[in-house]
């Protein structure tokens, strides 16, 4: 009996570790800062994962088919950027705005799939691949330059600015709750019954956990592989929109940062509930974690470059916690 109690223990531990260590943190902050459970910081930190959460669920997919897309911060960067070229240089409207930079998202979501099913290449390497070649792609066009209003291009100064409709999706608010964290609860939602309640979402977790059986039953199992860095493409696109739209400029490479935050968060996912498979719910639950830990430690005073410390140390353990339920 002893020896039982002592394996539940040891499973409980391992299964719900990420749990217990999110409950933890919010215990331990709650603790030394008498405002870190005011509705004014729970709502900032909501803001602050927002983007990386959108991000997340992208890559949550493509590990769902048992891949890993790299490029998704490079991917969010030039959705950053061409939202911003359309308002400030071609002076555009929300929606064309909004359409140019999610197209630009599922193209290369597309490229990726497409690269990686008929060309039989390496996802990893296929996607980091992408990262580069995006990434230069936006340097290249912009020169290198963020696109802000008021810039000169050719010797000519612009004379576009970022219409209050689009800036009212990063910054904005409706009953007092920030629309990007609006924006991040649908996206959530959505995925989360799409994998979870439909025909299509299984199919994604099974083939994801054995390509070969899935092949045997005569399953699409490229075309879904290909869906499933599309949709990557498309998260990672409207995480860019939401970053031009929350700090007013389009930053060059301002996505960059955010690919190891949100590979880290879907990796915690995996470790969430025990279930040990990439699912959306543990996704958003990983960063959570992160934004409160940042946040925490922000507010602790602690330099901002011991957060890439933490980072590091919770991908680690999260990958940790992830193999030891597979």
């Amino acid at each position: 009996m002893t020896q039982w109690a002592q394996t539940q223990g040891k499973r409980i531990v391992l299964d719900f570790g990420a749990i217990w260590l999110l409950l933890l943190v919010i215990v331990f902050f709650s603790m030394t800062s008498s405002s870190f459970l005011s509705y004014s910081n729970i709502s900032d930190i909501l803001r602050s994962i927002s983007i990386v959460t959108l991000l997340a669920i992208g890559v949550t997919f493509s590990l769902i088919i048992d891949g890993l897309d790299l490029s998704v911060g490079s991917t969010a960067s030039i959705s950053t950027v061409s939202a911003a070229y359309c308002l400030i240089v071609l002076r555009q409207e929300l929606w064309v705005t909004l359409l140019v930079a999610i197209v630009i998202g599922l193209i290369i979501g597309l490229a990726n799939g497409l690269f990686i099913t008929k060309g039989k290449l390496p996802d990893l390497l296929v996607t980091l691949a992408m990262m580069y070649v995006v990434n230069g792609l936006q340097l290249t066009l912009t020169k290198g330059s963020s696109i802000y209003e008021g810039m000169t291009i050719n010797n000519e100064v612009t004379t576009g600015h970022f219409i209050p409709s689009f800036l009212y999706l990063g910054q904005g608010s409706l009953f007092n709750i920030p629309v990007a964290v609006i924006i991040m609860a649908v996206c959530i939602l959505i995925s989360h019954l799409f994998l979870e309640k439909t025909t299509w979402g299984r199919v994604f977790f099974f083939i994801g956990g054995n390509k070969t059986a899935a092949h045997l039953s005569a399953m699409p199992v490229n075309k879904y592989r290909v869906y499933a860095y599309v949709i990557s493409g498309l998260f990672a696109a409207l995480g860019g929109i939401l970053l031009a739209s929350r700090v007013g400029t389009g930053q060059v490479s301002a996505g960059t940062p955010l690919l190891m935050d949100s590979i880290t968060a879907a990796y915690i996912g995996i470790a969430m509930f025990g279930k040990g498979k990439p699912n959306i719910v543990g996704t958003f639950l990983g960063a959570c974690l992160m934004g409160i830990l940042l946040n925490g430690f922000t507010m602790l005073n602690v330099p901002y470059f011991a957060q890439d410390i933490i980072k590091g140390t919770l991908l680690i353990g999260a990958i940790f916690l992830a193999k030891k339920n597979n």
